[in-house]
């Protein structure tokens, strides 16, 4: 978000104006604060060390919950909490059991149908959807590498079951995929996205009606959002005044289907380079994260 700077007034002028404000503030009528209900919880098995714990990363139209929670040796494991309260844990079979490796739910339809992507033991991304009837299939996207680091990951599925993500190739160029519910894949690049590494194009959400929303990073390490229409035309997208320097840009948020439904997209601009969660020199989603 853009913040405007705005020069101090001297002291004098805030002494005139504090009577003034004062008798505004006791003039305003007080409207009273909605009542919210805040439940904490933590998923059983997660760690209570640094960066260890349970992270939710989507919630549906019902109420559930899903996400991921790092236990005592920072392995991943995804679960999914139900409207009462129960949790349930659940791995992918071949994820890893290593220090940062495991099972990553990263979104659930009203169905309760849950996607992610799971890291094996040697670190190579690989999508998976898990159905209501805890059934879970594992994907990997045409073209995803297979060294660490590389591979697919599901990171959004709409109420009709088609799920988008992104993968990264044997160069760790970013792409975007969408997976319709019979299992057919289909890659996408962005018009501008670089092809070096840790560049590219990574889909972050798609609504009801298939139209998917993303970010990608050109040649220069300049951030754009985008929209790819049902008919795969890809329109880009970037906010008034965004920087166009490395690690800037417009970066968009499309998690929420209802928002993508009404074909509003929130985007955030960089102005100025910012720090970034590192995973590891070695892993380019680190630049993302």
């Amino acid at each position: 978000m853009k913040r405007i700077s705005r020069q101090a007034k001297p002291l004098s002028q805030l002494n005139l104006l504090t009577p003034i404000l004062v008798a505004l503030t006791f003039a305003l009528v007080v409207v009273p604060a909605v009542a919210q209900t805040i439940t904490t919880f933590d998923a059983p098995g997660a760690g209570t060390g640094f960066n260890q714990g349970t992270l939710p990363y989507a919630i549906n139209t019902a109420g559930v919950i899903t996400g991921h929670y790092l236990d005592s040796g920072s392995v991943h494991h995804g679960f999914v909490r139900a409207t009462n309260g129960t949790i349930t844990a659940f791995k992918v079979r071949g994820a890893g059991t290593s220090h940062g490796q495991g099972t990553f739910a990263r979104d659930l339809n009203a169905a309760g149908v849950i996607v992610g992507y799971y890291d094996d033991s040697g670190s190579v991304h690989h999508g998976f959807v898990r159905a209501k009837n805890h059934a879970i299939t594992a994907f990997d996207a045409p073209g995803a590498g297979t060294s660490a680091f590389q591979g697919t990951e599901a990171l959004h599925i709409n109420t009709a079951g088609t799920l988008v993500g992104t993968f990264l190739d044997s160069g760790s160029v970013f792409h975007g995929f969408v997976r319709a519910t019979d299992g057919t894949i289909t890659t996408f690049d962005a018009p501008g996205a670089g092809t070096g590494y840790a560049q590219g194009t990574i889909a972050l959400g798609i609504n009801t009606a298939g139209v998917i929303a993303g970010e990608y990073r050109d040649s220069g390490g300049v951030h754009h959002g985008f929209v790819r229409a049902t008919n795969g035309t890809i329109t880009a997208i970037d906010a008034p005044g965004a920087g166009t320097g490395i690690h800037q840009g417009t970066i968009v948020s499309a998690e929420e289907e209802d928002t993508l439904a009404s074909e509003e997209i929130e985007a955030s601009i960089l102005q100025r380079p910012v720090g970034r969660r590192s995973w590891g020199r070695t892993n380019p989603r680190s630049l993302y994260e």
